[in-house]
């Protein structure tokens, strides 16, 4: 039979999960009267758990919200999650506030797991390892996320001190839609007030954000996420790009996102399969163009260039590269100390 101490913490873990809860339902859960369910709240309150009363029909019991945080139960799978995804986080740079909050919270799970656990966690986490290396990004201020996220659910315009990508900076009325995160960092889309246009801004570059009186209407159409990606492949850049590609929406996905290029997809003809190969416009914007070429060979489609002339150079001097490195006979070849094969 369960110690009275731990029905007081199976009580608390019930509480924990939200909700309020019947006393009729808690004394089933912990096989007790309803009068040993009180004397139970009753304990937990003179530990200062903040166990609220709620009266009426569907009555009950609940923990309040906001006051303090009660002392955190979590099963092995559970801290095995958190712990995870604090390392995931990390690792991917979403992170909101300086990366030593992230390791001292994960220090202080781990400081009250069972050895077993704590021991089994260590030896995933040696085995553990990334196909990518840890970005070293500027995280957005905690205070700001929150506020824009108030925002975006209260419908409520917001101020932002934004200083974009050369250090200007500039003080703006934001419509937020949603907050994306995207490659390691975190943005807000959402329409510039004063301009009157859809924007999309790094939320590590704002300095302060504070709700403003009044509501808006979010628009219909696409959602944050496909806004954020489509304002990535419409932004200013040295080079504005536009190429025709003959094969199916799937097969240039594959190479150029969204995020990276628009493409132009007309109505199939009656009868046509959408999956049927055809010519389609892309157009995309980049600061540089030299990895382009290497992008556009791994299509293998056909493909005409309408602009730049610059682009059509450098895949002509990539594809002569290619023909002499493929017509040169008798490459050697030899062993370096760690037993690599390089060419020479």
């Amino acid at each position: 039979m369960p110690r009275p101490t731990g029905r007081v913490l199976t009580l608390l873990e019930l509480l924990q999960s939200g909700g309020t809860r019947t006393v009729a339902e808690l004394a089933d859960r912990l096989g007790v009267e309803g009068r040993t369910v009180r004397r139970y709240v009753n304990q937990l309150i003179d530990l200062d758990v903040p166990v609220e009363s709620v009266r009426g029909r569907y009555g009950g019991y609940r923990l309040a919200s906001g006051y303090r945080l009660p002392p955190l139960m979590l099963s092995d799978d559970e801290a095995l999650a958190v712990l995870l995804g604090l390392v995931a986080g990390r690792r991917a740079g979403l992170t909101t506030a300086e990366r030593t909050a992230n390791e001292t919270a994960s220090a202080k799970i781990r400081r009250v797991l069972p050895k077993h656990i704590a021991r089994r966690l260590d030896t995933l986490l040696e085995a553990l390892a990334f196909t990518d290396q840890p970005g070293e990004f500027d995280t957005p201020d905690a205070e700001v996320l929150l506020t824009i996220a108030d925002a975006v659910r209260r419908r409520r315009p917001v101020s932002i001190r934004y200083a974009d990508r050369d250090g200007r900076r500039s003080e703006r009325t934001l419509h937020a839609y949603g907050i994306v995160a995207h490659s390691g960092r975190w943005y807000v889309t959402g329409k510039d007030a004063r301009i009157g246009e859809d924007r999309t801004f790094r939320l590590d570059r704002i300095a302060d954000a504070r709700t403003l009186p009044g509501s808006f209407e979010t628009p219909t159409g696409p959602g944050p996420a496909q806004r954020v990606l489509s304002g990535f492949a419409t932004a200013e850049y040295r080079h504005e790009v536009t190429l025709r590609i003959h094969g199916t929406v799937e097969q240039i996905r594959a190479h150029l996102p969204i995020s990276v290029a628009n493409l132009e997809e007309h109505e199939s003809a009656a009868g046509e399969d959408r999956a049927t190969e055809r010519w389609l416009r892309v157009e995309l914007r980049a600061e540089r163009l030299d990895w382009l070429p290497p992008v556009l060979a791994s299509l293998n489609r056909p493909f005409v260039i309408e602009r730049p002339d610059e682009l059509r150079d450098l895949i002509i001097a990539l594809a002569d590269r290619l023909t002499s490195y493929a017509a040169e006979p008798g490459r050697e070849e030899s062993t370096s100390g760690d037993g690599t094969a390089t060419a020479r």
